[in-house]
């Protein structure tokens, strides 16, 4: 079954300059690693359970050949031309063969569950499965499940999860439609959950449906009046634009932002009365990332 929301993936033009830019967001980054064959590399920030990942071609070359044997991500290089921001949202299955039968049980386009892995700097190998949807049902989500444990998983980067920004959780991550009616039913398909009904969301402007996959949520929004959804469905068209994530102190959050050469993130109140805030993407190489906790 799908237990959560495992990463998002922030394609970025370079990834040092996204390393800088999400270590003054407060986000504990480090770079993980090359992926041979593919010309990307990234870098991995570790919460809690869940991760942050930047991407960015590392060889040009490498991944044109890439893209011309076929490999997923064929348009990353277009994505990040057109500004970068959010490119996938993992979900994370404990029994991914078992959830792609179930899958195309229910009519859904989707490929073999396949095993991956790299090596770590200390010899020990991260060991994965993943799955991608097929042509017929082109949504900007995969399937992982891990191979390796958790707690081996965050030993590839120094203090995981000591964040100065105070963030221990992905919360949620929104994807933007033209139809989240439609497009909800399309995904309560691809997850095998009942489709959520419409609410009013009030920090992203949109009506909202929200997939509750453990402890987090997938967001399939929908702008009823300007604000961020809006502005990345102009910007954009279809597909992700923001991360939210909980922190223990959104105070100390803006804080370091700001000692850091951030602008005050924007200030607003979620539907349930929370107050929440946002780097937008002009400073997130992209992407909206929100926080949301105690002052």
């Amino acid at each position: 079954m799908f237990t959560c929301l495992d990463h998002v993936t922030i394609a970025v033009p370079d990834l040092q300059q996204g390393i800088a830019q999400y270590t003054k967001m407060g986000f504990n980054m480090h770079a993980a690693g090359i992926h041979p064959g593919r010309g990307t590399h990234n870098a991995v920030a570790f919460n809690t359970g869940d991760y942050l990942e930047l991407l960015a071609i590392r060889d040009l070359a490498e991944y044109k050949a890439s893209r011309a044997s076929g490999a997923s991500g064929s348009s990353l290089d277009a994505f990040i031309a057109q500004g970068g921001g959010i490119r996938q949202i993992a979900v994370q299955s404990d029994n991914l063969d078992a959830d792609v039968v179930a899958m195309r049980g229910r009519g859904i386009d989707v490929g073999d569950a396949v095993e991956g892995g790299r090596r770590m700097a200390d010899g020990r190998e991260l060991r994965w499965k993943t799955a991608v949807l097929g042509a017929k049902n082109p949504l900007p989500v995969f399937f992982i499940q891990h191979l390796t444990s958790l707690d081996v998983r965050r030993t590839q980067v120094p203090g995981a999860g000591a964040h100065p920004n105070g963030v221990y959780k992905l919360e949620r991550s929104y994807i933007v439609s033209n139809d989240a009616e439609a497009e909800a039913a399309l995904y309560a398909r691809v997850l095998g959950m009942e489709k959520p009904e419409l609410h009013k969301g009030t920090v992203v402007m949109s009506h909202m449906a929200i997939f509750e996959i453990g402890p987090t949520g997938l967001g399939v929004v929908q702008p009823y009046a300007p604000g961020p959804a809006a502005d990345a469905l102009e910007r954009r068209g279809p597909g992700p634009f923001q991360a939210l994530y909980r922190t223990t102190g959104m105070g100390a959050a803006a804080r370091w932002m700001e000692e850091h050469g951030m602008p005050p993130p924007k200030r607003g109140i979620r539907s349930n009365g929370e107050h929440a805030m946002l780097a937008t993407p002009e400073f997130t190489c992209g992407a909206y990332i929100g926080f949301v906790g105690p002052e």
